[in-house]
């Protein structure tokens, strides 16, 4: 069993709380991915895992053992981990073999060579065992170090942005790899990016951070749709979340939230009061019996035309995306139906589905 277990943990730099008084639990096996914003304490939080930060208060346990806590604390080379770094860290001067032998010196000969070959088959590198870092491509040079860290056979492994040097093909290769060895090896991985879409594609839990807490751990699909805080529906997905009033339920059973001067009727049980619509891009679509929103900017991307809209009652609000078939000009009115989101109470009562109800009732209240 490799869980990693965090209970109260904090880690201050001065006047700055990189970590802020984190509990959670990353079991066994798992592939996690942590994400978030510059300064927002992931990597700190890695190096916490790894020993290579002590905690200020909390306690850490790798495998239900105890590693860093007030009155304990494990060196890194005790931890039975692994660490990929952005930088590679391989020594020039040496070969390929000589650097993913290098820290396995307490090994046989034969048992080292053995290990060397096996973690290089692993990443697809054998037959570069001879070859010097100068000679490998960035990516070949990122599976070295990959290599290295799987020849010590880790509980767990940690990879600290390790493709921030890659180009975008590469990283796209390299994603493919890392699924495939956890795949393999069922070992436990921990993932910092910054990148969303990285994070999205590799790992099966995603815990994304602001300001040194962790703001929501969870698969993720379940982050895109249902995130648990505004700053993580802002966050993922690009989304954005405009201010709603939640009242009560009609007639028909369905709730209502007032977006300006519109009402929106919706399926399920929320909490009536102050509430944030939850919106991706895929949310909404031209209606001619819809809000109205006018133009504000477009661009090409996607095979799309990826239009921001402001809503005319919320004009205030952050701009919207509509993606459309067509090109859309600055100024431009149209009209919008809600046909997904999710309606996050901001008194922290659970959130619910906008699902497209049949369907989609729209008013203008008299």
């Amino acid at each position: 069993m490799t869980e990693i277990t965090f209970k109260n943990v904090s880690r201050r730099f001065g006047n700055t709380t990189a970590v802020d008084d984190i509990s959670t639990k990353l079991d066994s096996g798992r592939f996690v991915a942590l994400l978030g914003p510059s300064g927002c304490g992931k990597t700190t939080l890695l190096r916490l895992i790894a020993g290579l930060e002590r905690p200020d208060d909390g306690t850490i346990a790798l495998a239900g053992q105890t590693v860093a806590s007030p009155s304990r604390f494990v060196e890194p080379e005790g931890r039975e981990l692994g660490m990929v770094f952005q930088s590679y860290a391989l020594w020039p001067h040496m070969t390929v073999a000589g650097n993913i032998g290098f820290g396995l010196n307490r090994l046989s000969r034969a048992d080292r060579e053995q290990r060397v070959t096996e973690a290089l088959r692993m990443v697809g590198m054998a037959g570069f065992a001879g070859r010097k870092p100068h000679e490998l491509s960035g990516g070949q040079r990122q599976r070295v170090a990959l290599a290295r860290s799987l020849a010590a056979r880790p509980r767990i492994l940690l990879l600290d942005e390790p493709l921030a040097n890659l180009d975008a093909h590469l990283r796209q290769s390299m994603l493919a790899e890392f699924r495939r060895i956890h795949a393999a090896t069922g070992c436990t991985m921990v993932f910092v990016t910054h990148d969303q879409n990285e994070a999205m594609a590799v790992a099966d839990l995603v815990g994304v951070m602001d300001q040194g807490r962790l703001e929501q751990l969870a698969p993720p699909q379940q982050l895109f749709d249902q995130p648990a805080t505004p700053m993580v529906a802002r966050f993922v997905g690009h989304g954005r979340t405009l201010p709603v009033t939640v009242r009560d339920r009609g007639a028909d059973g369905l709730c209502r939230i007032q977006i300006g001067r519109h009402e929106v009727a919706i399926p399920g049980i929320v909490q009536n009061g102050a509430a944030w619509l939850c919106l991706h891009s895929r949310d909404l679509i031209p209606s001619r019996d819809g809000i109205e929103a006018t133009v504000s900017s477009s661009r090409f991307e996607d095979g799309y035309h990826m239009t921001d809209i402001l809503f005319d009652d919320l004009p205030e609000a952050e701009p919207l995306t509509l993606r459309l078939d067509r090109p859309a000009k600055q100024g431009e009115p149209l009209k919008v139906a809600l046909r997904g989101g999710w309606v996050l109470p901001r008194d922290g009562s659970p959130g619910v589905a906008l699902g497209a109800a049949s369907p989609q009732r729209t008013r203008v209240p008299a």
